[in-house]
């Protein structure tokens, strides 16, 4: 059996959960700062993904993710711990596949017509994190959604982990971390 991640998660053990909820420690934390040089890299990547999601482009905005990645937007404000509490999404990559899959079928009701969104980001702060090839990053966010004529506004930070793979920054995870996690939201079925 090979280890492919579109076929089983076999990755997200319980080894993966424990060094998941260790990490949670460190958005609060700060670190060593990336260099100037990596600082611009990440500004660029951070960017560059938030256009992918504005512009629906959701295959590129996936091919920024490892193969061995978490999309976390946990239900308790800062994290909580998915083995005990609700997450409003905690998808791997199987299920990113899936989730964006299921967006392109025309059969999403929920997205139907899709959310046109905004998002913008400041207060970036990048992090050494084990290595000069991986770093930690913590940037506030603001997104504004536009459904059926209903506008809506989400804000929050968040928390991603980034190494390089073959040359290119890669994402292992993505924690959206809103401000209002643990309150009522209509339909979160666009990716944040």
């Amino acid at each position: 059996m090979t280890n492919d991640s579109s076929k089983a998660s076999f990755y997200m053990d319980e080894d993966f959960y424990t060094n998941l909820l260790e990490g949670l420690r460190d958005w609060d934390h700060e670190g060593v700062y990336a260099s100037q040089e990596t600082r611009l890299e990440i500004l660029n990547f951070i960017y560059r993904e938030a256009r992918l999601l504005d512009e629906g482009k959701l295959e590129d905005w996936l091919n920024l993710f490892s193969s061995e990645c978490l999309y976390w937007v946990p239900f308790i404000p800062g994290g909580g711990n998915p083995f005990k509490e609700v997450s409003l999404a905690f998808d791997d990559r199987r299920r990113l596949e899936d989730r964006i899959y299921r967006l392109r079928t025309g059969y999403a009701w929920s997205q139907t017509p899709p959310s046109r969104t905004i998002r913008v980001f400041s207060n970036v702060e990048v992090w050494q994190d084990g290595g000069v090839d991986q770093v930690r990053v913590r940037a506030n966010f603001m997104l504004s959604e536009l459904r059926s004529g209903k506008k809506n506004s989400y804000a929050g930070w968040c928390g991603f982990r980034l190494k390089k793979e073959n040359g290119e920054w890669k994402i292992t995870l993505k924690q959206v971390n809103l401000v209002d996690s643990d309150q009522g939201h209509e339909n979160l079925t666009f990716i944040l």
